[in-house]
């Protein structure tokens, strides 16, 4: 679903506005995870201004970079990689705060601890695989780039396995109210004020996320199925679902009862559906449907 239609249904995915501001210090912390890359991309001046002159352009019309290692597999693996991490990094936190920090729920550490330590082993053993090969790799681009090939676009080895980086930090979340500073009781009361209203901002903002996630998944399936006619779809359609479903508990730090009521009313309308059923049995796929368009109706809250 892409963002603009989900911004033009704001009211399907809004959060409640009366989400208390407890404490989630015990059942959720915060992570800030950081994957950086070589581009293995060079500017090529003389290429472009060739082309700005090819093109009768009076001005500098494009800039040409070139791509090192272009059709490498091993370079190319080490960026899908860094972009799997992400994928989960993102799928199993919520948003906090602007700065790249995460909120990750107490329950959902194990398993995303376990999933970045691989990612992480994953990651630098593709780095590592790359680097074996750096050499033979230029040796290939000599041919690839013919009369773009310049040796000097090439760091050394060690230049460029410094611009791979993986780094994960967790942190607690700040307890509202935890300023210890001697600033007299007025400016205290003020500085916990504004932290509570802060606090109570990027809490909402998780919860929107969620809200947003599970309208897109409902949303996707609305679509999918409509129609007298088979689509043809992936069982990512149902699982894209229940994989939300299944994190809605472990995302609901606050105990927000409308998240628990939209857990259970998803649960109900979707047990023992499956991607097979739906592609085989006309009655269930629009019965289906129906249903999953009430949910939508529902998240009016």
């Amino acid at each position: 679903m892409e963002m603009e239609t989900v911004m033009n249904a704001p009211t399907l995915v809004s959060p409640p506005t009366n989400i208390a501001t407890p404490s989630i210090s015990t059942s959720a912390m915060l992570v800030e995870l950081n994957i950086s890359l070589w581009t293995g991309r060079k500017f090529d001046k003389n290429v472009s201004q060739e082309i700005d002159t090819q093109k009768n352009a009076t001005t500098r019309a494009g800039n040409y970079h070139k791509k090192l290692f272009a059709d490498e597999p091993k370079f190319e693996a080490i960026t899908k990689m860094a972009g799997t991490i992400r994928t989960q990094h993102y799928y199993q936190t919520m948003p906090w705060s602007d700065s790249g920090l995460r909120l990750l729920t107490t329950p959902l550490f194990f398993e995303y601890n376990k999933k970045m330590t691989e990612g992480e082993a994953e990651f630098n053993r593709l780095v590592s695989e790359f680097m074996d090969d750096y050499d033979n790799m230029i040796a290939r681009a000599h041919t690839k780039l013919g009369t773009l090939f310049n040796p000097e676009d090439y760091p050394t080895q060690d230049e460029v396995r410094s611009k791979y980086n993986f780094r994960l930090k967790y942190s607690p979340v700040p307890e509202v109210g935890d300023f210890r500073v001697d600033v007299g009781h007025e400016a205290l009361a003020q500085l916990n004020t504004s932290y509570a209203d802060y606090y109570q901002e990027q809490l909402n903002n998780a919860y929107k996320d969620v809200w947003t996630r599970t309208y897109d998944a409902l949303k996707n399936m609305s679509e999918k199925l409509a129609g007298d006619n088979k689509q043809i779809f992936r069982d990512t359609l149902v699982t894209n679902v229940t994989g939300i479903v299944d994190l809605l508990d472990k995302f609901n730090v606050t105990g927000d009862d409308n998240m628990r009521k939209a857990k259970l009313k998803i649960s109900d309308a979707l047990r023992g559906i499956t991607p097979d059923a739906l592609r085989e049995d006309d009655y269930l796929r629009h019965d289906t449907k129906r249903k999953v368009d009430d949910l939508l109706k529902e998240f009016s809250w």
